[in-house]
């Protein structure tokens, strides 16, 4: 399957220093990866390279054909004081396809409201966004990059700051607009158990270690590879369909 996006023998960083270097990755439509590592471990610089905002310091990235992504930022990020509604908010999201200086169509309208609704929160358009919750708010973020029609999918930290049930909330729902099919999903976490139960391929950053791998969920998730991330023993169980990563008690290495 031709990828949509890919990067080969690509270094990371900013202006001429590499964080990491000889990455080769490629997402293809359907695809679901998370990019997991501690933070400041190089993560938003790779999802950042991957989608064009920044250019590689060596090697390349591909893009066969035009693209369209939807893009939710770390929440923190966004200012929750703004003017806005929810509904106003998810309409951003079609401004792109308008064209400069032109209104939203009725039917894009119309699909920024269906995205609400998607995502669970259609009768809150009229809600000022500064009013919701948390998980509100970041689902808000979400319909909004539904709302451009996206092939892909990139998310940096969506559960940043949630708490566990707001978490698995967010989740759930990734897993269910990936089901749907087609749609690609990135997404950068620092958290392994927030991705471990959802995507089809993990990725590994860690710029203090010089690590970089990637693969199916299968062979990610056992402890040989996660002892290299963590740089402690770390045992994987299965509890009730869920998979959990622990770290074995007096395991050397870093705390």
């Amino acid at each position: 399957m031709t990828p949509l996006v890919s990067l080969a023998g690509a270094s990371i960083g900013y202006g001429r220093r590499p964080l990491l270097s000889g990455l080769d990755l490629a997402v293809a439509n359907g695809d679901f990866l998370a990019i997991v590592g501690p933070n400041g471990g190089g993560k938003t610089t790779l999802l950042r390279t991957l989608l064009g905002i920044l250019a590689p310091v060596a090697g390349r990235r591909e893009q066969p054909a035009p693209l369209r992504v939807g893009y939710v930022p770390q929440r923190d990020h966004v200012d929750a004081l703004w003017p806005l509604s929810a509904g106003d908010v998810v309409r951003m999201g079609r401004v792109p396809l308008a064209g400069p200086g032109r209104a939203i169509a009725p039917a894009g309208r119309e699909k920024a409201r269906a995205a609400l609704a998607r995502v669970g929160l259609g009768g809150l358009d009229h809600r000022p966004f500064r009013t919701l919750s948390g998980g509100q708010r970041q689902r808000t973020l979400i319909a909004r990059a539904l709302a451009s029609d996206p092939e892909l999918l990139a998310l940096d930290e969506p559960t940043s700051g949630m708490d566990p049930a707001a978490e698995l909330s967010a989740m759930d729902l990734l897993r269910e607009l990936h089901g749907a099919g087609g749609l690609a999903i990135v997404m950068v976490s620092h958290r392994l158990e927030a991705v471990a139960n959802y995507a089809a391929r993990l990725a590994f950053v860690d710029q203090a270690q010089g690590l970089w791998r990637v693969g199916p969920l299968s062979e990610m998730l056992t402890p040989q590879a996660l002892s290299a991330l963590y740089g402690r023993e770390v045992a994987v169980r299965e509890e009730d369909g869920r998979r959990f990563v622990y770290p074995i008690m007096g395991g050397g290495g870093r705390p």
